[in-house]
Parts: structure tokens; C-alpha cells; sequence
């Protein structure tokens, strides 16, 4: 007999591990639940031995959980991938994937500041030679309402990109029935919000500006190791070839 249990990303993780894993017990309430929903069930060995094995009805939720993990990892990849040509054409130089090293600052004056890796969607700086006029910007991106709320609960997290940007933009995609996934008043004030829309990111309200007279090094180091997204015109890049480092046209 089964039972009507919720079943929620908890569970479908729990039935992924069971089903990768040798199937040993917990016997924590997780489990408990998936036993009941007839998720999984218990299968003893003919030496006495109780372990775990994910039912049919099992592997179908983790098939549809797939689907949907994919699903939403393609709409967060295609909209990662607007930000970055947006800023590109905006004339910044911008690169994905990047793994940053940032420091928290405690909130106690005696206590020793931390360090963390950030992992910011997109980041860019503008296409300057001049360190004082970089302006690095964060730009994170969350397609689904349960990610957002749960990034929204890592402070740690929302810190170490505003120690590496002068801002912090959150981009909102929108959900199946074409609403953003979350309203700018569910974002702290200190980040900018921008909403997708069908053929523009519309700002619901601007990030708050902070000067950084100069990146870290460590940061610098990690751009020019990584590859920067193609976005540059080939007409735009024989102007700036015409220019001298600081931008100003060469002296005669």
C-alpha cells in the first residue's frame, strides 16, 4: 500500500543517490517518505542483510526530475548567455564560468575577514586600460523561483560579488505562465534587478553603484587566464586599433 506523500527536490535527490549508491539505508524520514510513496523498497539479502532499491515508479520521478533539471539548465544557460552578448555589445569585455577568489568582510570589527570562491554567471569590465575605470559588474541568473529563494538565503554568497563588483545585477527569467520569477522588493536593495522580457532585459530597479579604485590581483590573474566571450565587431576593433592605450587618438 502506498501513500500520498509530497515529494519534493529532497527526495528525488535522496532516489538519485540510492539508485547510484549500493542502496544502504539511512533510516532518516526522507527515507521513510520514499518507502511509503512506494519510491523505493527494501530488499533483503539471503544473509539477513537489508538494503535499498529504487521501484519503477522510482525511476520514472528521477527520468522526469532529469527532464526538468535539463530543461531549466538550457533556459539559465540561454539567458546567461543574452547578459553576456547584451554586455558585449555595450562595449564591456565579459567573461562565463568564472571561479573568483573574494573576500567577506566580518560584520564584527574584531573579526578576521574570510575567504571564498565566488562563481559569478557573468562578469565584466569595460574595455579600458585604465585600472580606476574598469567598473567590474556581477550579473546573476535565475530562471526558477526555488533558486532564487534559496541563493537569496546565502548572504556569504550575495558578498563575495559585491567585493568583486562595483555592482550586483540580478536577471530574472519568467516562469511557465510568462511572470518573472521574483519582484524587485524580494531583492536585497544593495543588487539591481533586470527582468527578461521577449526582446529586452527591462532594469526594474538600478543596482547601487560603488567605486573600486582597483581589482585584486588575484582577480586580474583570473582573467587572463580565462577566455573572454567573442562579441567585439571587426569595424569596432579597427577604430580602437587606431587609438593609443588611454583611448586618445596617437600624437602626430
Amino acid at each position: 500500500m502506498t501513500v500520498s506523500v509530497p515529494i519534493g527536490r529532497q527526495h528525488a535527490r535522496r532516489l538519485r543517490e540510492v539508485y547510484r549508491s549500493a542502496g544502504w539505508p539511512c533510516c532518516d524520514a526522507v527515507e521513510v517518505e520514499l518507502l511509503a510513496a512506494g519510491l523505493l523498497e527494501r530488499v533483503r539479502s539471503a544473509h539477513g542483510h537489508e538494503t535499498l532499491r529504487v521501484t519503477d515508479a522510482g525511476i520514472a520521478l528521477i527520468a522526469t526530475t532529469l527532464v526538468v533539471n535539463r530543461d531549466a539548465l538550457s533556459r539559465h544557460e540561454a539567458l546567461v548567455e543574452r547578459v553576456a552578448r547584451e554586455m558585449t555589445r555595450a562595449g564591456r569585455v565579459v567573461w562565463r564560468g568564472l571561479s573568483l577568489r573574494a573576500r567577506l568582510v566580518p560584520a564584527d570589527e574584531g573579526g578576521k575577514p574570510r575567504w571564498c570562491i565566488a562563481r559569478p554567471d557573468v562578469f565584466s569590465i569595460r574595455n579600458t586600460s585604465v585600472e580606476a575605470y574598469a567598473q567590474p559588474v556581477v550579473h546573476e541568473v535565475k530562471v526558477n523561483r526555488a533558486d532564487l529563494l534559496s541563493d537569496l538565503r546565502k548572504p556569504d554568497k550575495r558578498a563575495a560579488y559585491l567585493d568583486l563588483g562595483g555592482e550586483c545585477w540580478y536577471v530574472l527569467g519568467r516562469d511557465a505562465r510568462g511572470r518573472p520569477i521574483g519582484e524587485p522588493d524580494e531583492i536585497p536593495a544593495e543588487c539591481g534587478v533586470l527582468i527578461a522580457q521577449e526582446d529586452q532585459l527591462v532594469v526594474a530597479r538600478a543596482a547601487v553603484h560603488r567605486a573600486l579604485p582597483r581589482m585584486p590581483f588575484a582577480v586580474w590573474m583570473a582573467l587572463a587566464k580565462a577566455q573572454p566571450v567573442a562579441g567585439f565587431d571587426d569595424d569596432l576593433q579597427d577604430l580602437l586599433a587606431g587609438l593609443d592605450l588611454d583611448g586618445e587618438p596617437p600624437a602626430a
